[in-house]
């Protein structure tokens, strides 16, 4: 008799399970939402801003150079600007080695 009633109550009221996989990934998929905003997009917009600055340098800028040298761009090509460390002294440079334009000109 005891048997019969909890098999008869487990027929009439079915219980709706969720799976544990289904959990795992929803916060697989939070996680991997809040690196992309947090970490990796703002890391990409970085980059583009730098882009951007490397391709609109133009000779009488003043720029700093990835190891800190202070330079004034002489001339300005594709891939190679020729630089001005000193009066009298010009070096060529990458232009992927530009750190920072200090000053543009108008």
């Amino acid at each position: 008799m005891f048997i019969t009633e909890a098999l008869a109550a487990t027929e009439t009221a079915p219980v709706a399970e969720v799976s544990p996989m289904a959990g795992f990934f929803v916060q697989l998929v939070l996680v991997f939402a809040i690196f992309y905003f947090l970490l990796i997009r703002p890391q990409q917009k970085k980059m583009k801003e730098h882009e951007n600055m490397l391709n609109a340098i133009k000779p009488k800028d003043e720029i700093i150079t990835g190891g800190g040298v202070y330079a004034k761009v002489v001339k300005a090509d594709d891939d190679i600007l020729t630089v001005e460390v000193a009066k009298g002294v010009e070096i060529k440079i990458s232009r992927s080695s530009v750190r920072e334009v200090v000053s543009e000109t108008k």
